[in-house]
């Protein structure tokens, strides 16, 4: 029944993160904001939603393994699960955004999230707001100095307009599914954990994460067979960035988080900084500023090896 609920739970985050989108999209339109500046703010706060809610809720409810499994084991899985599938169903090309801003900044939000936490096993309010800080900066400049990158990547926002009333039936929704979803996941992830006697840092890991990383997928895949161009590694990336310096940094300042099973710094961090510098090279060979069906094999294998580590 545990791991019926953890479904029940994803649903209602993915339909909470849904309903929550199209809401901040159409009230952005109303109020006249660049569709440039929603794509890269609005459509990537509301996207993270699912894996922001679960962050804050776990660290509530004295949780934080939950917190940090689920952001460390989605950016793992954004990388070599989601991205070895697209690249298996189709080969795309990679823009020049990616070793010129997008790539940079994730190595170094990374490697600044795990030195904080490395320092004393213990992410603050003001590490936290640092981590924001740093997201903020990171919007201004692809705004202001790196429009031609973030064109290039092409974010289409299309979205039909919504009466008053019906955008407000729809936000309100989508917090109400996003609230109940948590609160269903992380009850229910805890409680499969405690009957398998394992952590939770394995369940947020291995099930909370690969679930919140399926709106990215079904995206990917529903942009695929409808044979669009948008579909970029900088996505995935841009969710990694977004999961480390978003739902991480505002999850610390509503609530500090502390790292009460060591693996995850000592094992799981080490998998997510590992994958993360292997894109680097596999985006330059064999195929220059281009990803094949092998690359996408190599980082299935690689996710399996990493899912099998866990439970041995």
């Amino acid at each position: 029944m545990d791991f019926v609920a953890i479904i029940v739970g994803l649903v209602l985050l993915i339909k909470g993160g849904d309903l929550l989108l199209d809401a901040a999209v159409a009230l952005s339109l109303k109020i006249n904001i660049p569709k440039i500046v929603i794509g890269m703010t609005v459509v990537s706060f509301a996207t993270s939603a699912p894996e922001l809610i679960v962050s804050i809720k776990s660290a509530l409810k004295g949780y934080p393994d939950l917190a940090l499994g689920n952001v460390v084991g989605s950016n793992i899985a954004n990388l070599a699960f989601v991205l070895g599938v697209i690249l298996i169903i189709s080969p795309i090309r990679v823009t020049k955004s990616f070793y010129k801003t997008d790539w940079p900044i994730m190595m170094i939000a990374t490697l600044l999230f795990y030195s904080f936490l490395q320092a004393d096993g213990y992410l603050s309010q003001v590490e936290g707001g640092i981590l924001f800080v740093l997201l903020l900066i990171f919007l201004i400049y692809l705004l202001f100095f790196q429009k031609k990158a973030v064109i290039e990547e092409k974010v289409e926002i299309d979205k039909k307009e919504m009466l008053l009333t019906q955008l407000t039936f729809t936000f309100f929704a989508g917090g109400f599914f996003l609230w109940l979803g948590s609160e269903v996941l992380v009850n229910s992830a805890v409680s499969l954990a405690t009957s398998l006697g394992v952590s939770e840092r394995i369940i947020s890991i291995s099930v909370v994460s690969i679930g919140t990383s399926i709106p990215e997928l079904s995206a990917s895949i529903i942009a695929i067979i409808n044979k669009e161009k948008a579909i970029s590694i900088g996505n995935l990336i841009g969710s990694n960035i977004f999961n480390i310096l978003a739902v991480m940094g505002i999850t610390a300042m509503i609530y500090p988080i502390s790292v009460m099973d060591r693996a995850i710094l000592d094992i799981d961090f080490f998998w997510m900084i590992g994958v993360s510098l292997l894109i680097f090279p596999l985006v330059f060979i064999p195929k220059k500023m281009r990803l094949g069906r092998f690359e996408g094999f190599c980082l299935l294998i690689i996710y399996g090896l990493f899912l099998n580590q866990m439970f041995t």
